[in-house]
């Protein structure tokens, strides 16, 4: 066994030596790197890839998951500052799924569950519940802004007032709440988002009116519609000015619709400038209005008429009525005689009449002004519209100016409304260049024809020769090689006599030359050898 093992190591030993210096240095370099490759392949492939599961985290959620993780056994990397734990890729969602249903990570708020989580058999003081159940809410709303779109982050704190009985429902004092938000980088919140957070947080609160609501991020803060937001200002703006727009666009589609049946299509060109009242108007009106216009008069729904007469005889003593010193003029004297009567008439009618109670909201927009502007292209043959036609086409657009202006409360006259319309000839480029094209297209097709004729034969004619040089290029390689051609030799030692090499030499002359020429240079060349 040792010899046959020492065989084999004089075998492998001659056979090293067999190697020079160079080509042993080679052999254990391509080794080492065979070595470091397959090192290298093999870390790769059991390397445990990590993926960010957790961040943004507090210092209570990471220790929370931490704790679950190290419980659970599966391995994790915390990143420097503490707010983001990295778990394996392969495991990530299982562990975030897990995570999520046992509530841990909770970014700082506390919500209602903690009434479950820390009920105790005793009970707890109305100040310790007070307190908990200020936190909670406050987590509650947190938790519901970390939802709403572009919020990071969310810090909450409602102020609850105290209930008394000796106050009214309308005099109890309001609930106050501040709001702090980070956004996500890049993120802007429009008016819809800001009006979507105030009603979030009115709403989760109970008594709590918009007005004691503030909300702030890292830079201004901000303000909802009702108290002079973003949409009060820019938004209206826009919405206002696309309004006129579009009043604009609708008023041009049909002005030049109508009079492309006129004048044909693509020979009318429209240019309309308004000015439009976005004043809003919210009135109410209380009208009595009688039923019978002519004489003002309602309908009668009662009526009632008293007379009474009274009538009598008197024997009285006296002098004249009035006269004495002391008497009072005019009042009967102390006697008198004769008859006296009396009648007293009284009428009561009722009528009534009509009531009418109107809440009137004025529509978002009136014109206030309208300007139209045509451009006609004259006829085939004219430099110029013909009077009546120019004039129907004013009398069109006045209508229409008219008609748009009837709700903007002030009258305009025939000539104020013909100075709001206007109407000109105009000889539009486009066409003049389409009927030059079309003087010229009978000779320039044949020529733009025969010159691409010409280009593509050159072209082909080009490709034709360069595929051409291109095949007997290869055809030449191809070629094998000639093989070298055998000159007919003459046996010196057959023959006898001179006489008969020479008629040889002189047959082999006359019926091949050149094979003669080439044996006679063979016979130099060997003798210069």
């Amino acid at each position: 066994m040792n010899e046959r093992l020492a065989q084999y190591r004089e075998k492998v030993t001659q056979y090293w030596n067999r190697f020079s210096g160079k080509q042993k240095i080679l052999f254990f370099s391509t080794l080492f790197i065979i070595i470091i490759v397959i090192v290298v392949v093999t870390m790769q492939l059991t390397k445990t890839e990590y993926e960010v599961a957790f961040k943004d985290l507090d210092s209570t959620d990471s220790a929370g998951v931490m704790n679950y993780l190290d419980s659970s056994g599966v391995s994790y990397r915390l990143s420097p500052d503490g707010k983001s734990i990295s778990v394996p890729s392969t495991d990530a969602a299982r562990i975030k799924i897990a995570v999520g249903s046992q509530g841990i990570v909770q970014q700082g708020s506390i919500g209602y569950k903690v009434f479950n989580e820390s009920s105790s058999m005793i009970g707890t003081t109305d100040s310790e519940f007070n307190v908990k159940y200020n936190n909670a809410l406050n987590g509650e709303v947190e938790q519901l802004m970390r939802r709403m779109q572009g919020i990071k982050d969310a810090k909450v704190l409602i102020t609850l007032p105290k209930e008394t009985v000796f106050a009214a429902q309308e005099d109890q004092e309001k609930a106050q709440a501040s709001v702090v938000l980070s956004f996500d980088p890049g993120f802007r919140p429009s008016q819809e988002n800001i009006d979507g957070y105030f009603n979030l947080v009115k709403t989760a609160v109970p008594n709590l009116p918009i007005d004691n609501i503030t909300i702030t991020n890292n830079e201004v803060e901000l303000r909802p519609t009702a108290r002079g937001g973003q949409s009060g200002v820019s938004s209206q703006v826009e919405e206002n000015f696309a309004l006129q727009k579009k009043f604009e666009e609708d008023v041009k589609r049909d002005v030049k619709q109508f009079l492309s049946t006129l004048t044909g299509p693509d020979k009318v060109d429209v240019l309309v400038f308004s000015k439009l009242n976005f004043d809003k108007e919210n009135r109410k009106e209380d009208l009595v209005v009688p039923v019978d216009t002519e004489n003002m008069k309602g309908i009668e729904i009662s009526s009632q008429i008293i007379s009474n007469t009274y009538s009598g005889k008197g024997n009285t003593s006296g002098g004249v009525a009035g006269t004495g010193s002391e008497d009072v003029a005019g009042y009967p004297a102390g006697a008198s005689t004769g008859d006296s009567s009396s009648e007293e008439t009284s009428e009561t009618r009722n009528y009534e009449v009509s009531r009418i109670t109107k809440d009137i909201i004025a529509s978002p927009y009136t014109v206030k002004d309208l300007t139209i502007n045509v451009a006609v292209e004259p006829p085939a043959g004219q430099t110029a519209l013909d009077d009546a036609t120019s004039g129907a086409i004013r009398n069109i657009l006045v209508n229409i100016v008219r008609a748009s202006l009837a709700d903007s409360g002030i009258t305009y006259t025939d000539a104020d409304l013909t100075k709001k319309v206007s109407v000109m000839s105009q000889q539009f480029g486009s066409t003049a260049a389409d009927t030059q094209t079309g003087g010229l297209a009978s000779w320039m097709i044949w020529a733009i024809g025969a010159a691409a004729l010409l280009v593509g034969a050159g072209g082909g004619y080009l490709i034709y020769r360069s595929r051409k040089n291109k095949q007997e290029e290869e055809v030449e390689e191809d070629i094998p090689l000639q093989v070298p051609t055998e000159f007919p030799s003459i046996n010196m030692d057959s023959v006898t006599n001179e006489s008969q090499v020479r008629k040889q030499l002189e047959s082999l002359a006359k019926k091949k030359p050149d094979e003669f020429v080439n044996l006679l240079r063979t016979w130099l060349a060997e003798e210069q050898r």
